[in-house]
């Protein structure tokens, strides 16, 4: 979860990617749900719960804190645009395998493993937009450093429907600092 000086600069450049043609057709995600999504678990059974929260927190406390910070951005597949990170990417890499071993090991049906690509998910579009110069105009963002020192395993509570704009709420369940 990037600090607040890191997604206030961050909002700063996304109000400008707001003014490009073509913003008003993609979805922006609201700046209280800015994260780095370490392993999607999908639905997670109440059951399995307690083995998950012990397994993410032996995956925090056996990773260091490492420096962290919003650096440039991309797309994926014309439906997403994001900002990327920078500074302890192999730290961050391998808390990502971390959380994914764990939420597998506790019985979390987890969807096929692909490489981590860092990624903050800042606007979506329901078609195939072309966001490569959101993408570009982002290119060139350097955000403020800050050290990463927590896990945090972040529920969607997705909208109820009927309201337009209505956005997911993210909630942080548990939280477990880095290193030992």
């Amino acid at each position: 979860m990037p600090p607040p000086a890191a997604t206030g600069e961050l909002a700063r450049a996304v109000a400008g990617l707001q003014e490009l043609p073509g913003a008003l057709g993609l979805r922006w995600t609201a700046r209280a749900g800015w994260h780095y999504t370490l392993a999607f678990l999908g639905d997670v059974e109440e059951e399995v719960l307690p083995d998950l929260y012990g397994r993410l927190e032996r995956a925090a406390h056996r990773t260091p804190p490492f420096p962290l910070r919003v650096h440039g951005g991309g797309r994926f597949d014309g439906r997403a645009l994001w900002a990327g990170a920078a500074g302890g990417l192999d730290t961050l890499r391998l808390l990502a395998e971390r959380s994914h071993a764990a939420a597998r090991r506790a019985g979390v049906a987890m969807e096929e493993h692909r490489r981590y690509t860092p990624h903050l998910t800042l606007a979506r579009s329901r078609e195939p937009a072309d966001l490569a110069p959101f993408a570009e105009a982002l290119g060139g963002f350097e955000g403020v450093h800050w050290e990463a020192g927590e896990l945090s395993l972040v529920r969607s509570n997705l909208p109820a429907g009927g309201v337009p704009g209505e956005q997911p709420r993210y909630e942080v369940v548990r939280a477990w600092p880095l290193g030992r």
